[in-house]
């Protein structure tokens, strides 16, 4: 096997005992391979070695694969970084499932370039830190801004994502995630995209149902 295939492996190994200490099964969560700024050939590997789902950060780099790779059947795309709205006809048109939902200018033409096709699912993007260098909405905005959005015809709002303060204390990030399972049950919720190569065991242990892992499959990026 290729190093991707044996990083992959080890990976969905992970998964599988995280699920298992969490008493669910292993099915209940999405692995997102992040393959931002990894070329084509990787996916190949890693679609080779069974992978179906990639998440891309920008949306030009996601058209120009989705090209490339449209060979790949069964593959599933994941837009998972923040979207300007000139950008939003190329995540329109090949993605899954968008995973950084965070302003109603997008929504809104996410929607009208989506008519036609099936509703794209939607996670609404938090900043639960109020960190200045991260995406999101505060959670005090997001009743207001899921009841809009949920008016536009041909999206889903499925769940939220977000990436708290990153942190090597285990109960610190078992807080975040915590934090964002309760505030999607409020509000009706049941996805959540949370936890990276750094945390995903501790958000599969807090609920997670997509975890977004990049360098632990395809490696450090330049």
């Amino acid at each position: 096997m290729s190093s991707v295939a044996d990083n992959l492996a080890r990976v969905r190994e992970r998964v599988a005992k995280a699920c298992a200490s969490a008493g669910r099964p292993e099915s209940s969560v999405t692995l997102v391979a992040v393959s931002k700024l990894k070329p084509a050939a990787l996916i190949r590997e890693a679609y080779a070695a069974g992978q179906r789902d990639f998440g891309e950060n920008y949306a030009q780099e996601l058209r120009d694969k989705a090209e490339e790779l449209k060979d790949l059947d069964g593959l599933r795309w994941h837009a998972i970084g923040s979207l300007q709205t000139n950008k939003v006809k190329y995540v329109a048109r090949v993605a899954h499932a968008f995973h950084a939902l965070e302003r109603l200018d997008v929504a809104t033409e996410l929607s009208k370039r989506r008519a036609g096709s099936t509703p794209l699912p939607c996670y609404v993007e938090l900043n639960l830190g109020g960190e200045d260098t991260k995406h999101g909405l505060t959670p005090d905005a997001l009743g207001d801004f899921v009841a809009k959005v949920r008016e536009l015809p041909h999206l889903q709002v499925v769940g939220l994502m977000a990436l708290p303060p990153p942190t090597d204390d285990v109960a610190r990030m078992r807080e975040g995630f915590a934090r964002l399972r309760e505030l999607a049950s409020a509000h009706g919720l049941t996805a959540l995209s949370m936890g990276t190569t750094h945390d995903f065991e501790q958000a599969i242990l807090e609920g997670a149902t997509a975890v977004r892992v990049g360098t632990a499959i395809f490696g450090e990026r330049a």
